[in-house]
């Protein structure tokens, strides 16, 4: 679908693929069900219209479900590098929906979810290598605050932790917050409130958590965007189309598109 918004983001200035340091964007969250791996893809999608050249990584160790919701039929996954069948290389796949390249992980795999730290770190290292081929890569990360979750996301120069405003959502982002800080105090995180009611109530939502981060953490991590509820991200997820192919014009993407541009600043 064509449309006057997505031919803007065709025509932006190409990134310059260089190699350099900052290019991994990590996409974690507290809890699970917080629209995690759906904001990856959009966030992936939108990039790539930005003239921007990607990688997404399903690095949701055992629960991978990206290319799933991209309806993407792989013939290899991550489990194939874990087992030393694949390189990371080899194992990139395309998806034309979105224009994004992707590493598939493999749902259901204890293996890949109880993965040696030793083995997970240098995975990390080849995903770098890898990550010099690419303008931005985004991290899909599993849900949680375990070590591995925590290892993934520290490959990452920025770390965005979604969450939305049920109370369980928002303790759990501020406990990754809050060993994240601890562990790896370099990292930048930053916030996306997403399913909000509206831009007013996915900004009280952010402050309802920045003003924990102050009190307790001494630091504020900036807020990258609010995305507002829409039933269209249910629909486009339903059809395993990414929204912005389905609904390009509809105030999630509108969001996510902001987000996006935000990214790019920096």
């Amino acid at each position: 679908m064509e449309n006057d918004k997505t031919e803007e983001l065709k025509i932006m200035p190409r990134g310059i693929t260089d190699g350099k340091q900052g290019n991994m964007i990590a996409v974690a969250s507290g809890k699970g069900g917080v629209g995690k791996t759906w904001f990856s893809i959009t966030l992936a999608q939108t990039l790539s219209g930005l003239r921007q050249k990607v990688l997404l990584f399903d690095g949701d160790l055992g629960l991978a479900n990206v290319d799933i919701q991209l309806g993407l039929m792989t013939k290899h996954d991550l489990g194939s590098v874990v087992t030393g069948e694949k390189t990371l290389n080899q194992v990139i796949s395309h998806s034309d929906k979105g224009r994004f390249d992707i590493i598939a992980g493999r749902s259901g795999s204890a293996g890949l979810a109880s993965m040696p730290l030793g083995r997970l770190q240098i995975l990390g290292e080849d995903l770098k290598l890898v990550a010099e081929n690419y303008d931005k890569v985004i991290l899909d990360i599993g849900a949680g605050i375990e070590k591995p979750v925590r290892i993934m996301s520290s490959l990452a120069d920025k770390v965005i932790v979604i969450c939305t405003e049920e109370p369980t959502s928002l303790t759990d982002a501020y406990a990754f917050i809050k060993l994240m800080t601890m562990q790896y105090p370099e990292r930048k995180i930053y916030i996306v409130v997403n399913q909000a009611n509206s831009e007013r109530e996915g900004r009280r939502t952010y402050e309802t958590l920045s003003k924990a981060c102050q009190n307790f953490l001494k630091i504020e991590p900036p807020l990258l965007g609010v995305i507002r509820r829409d039933t269209r991200v249910r629909d486009s997820i339903r059809n395993q189309i990414p929204l912005l192919s389905r609904y390009p014009t509809s105030e999630a993407a509108e969001d996510v598109i902001n987000i996006a541009r935000r990214l790019l600043k920096e």
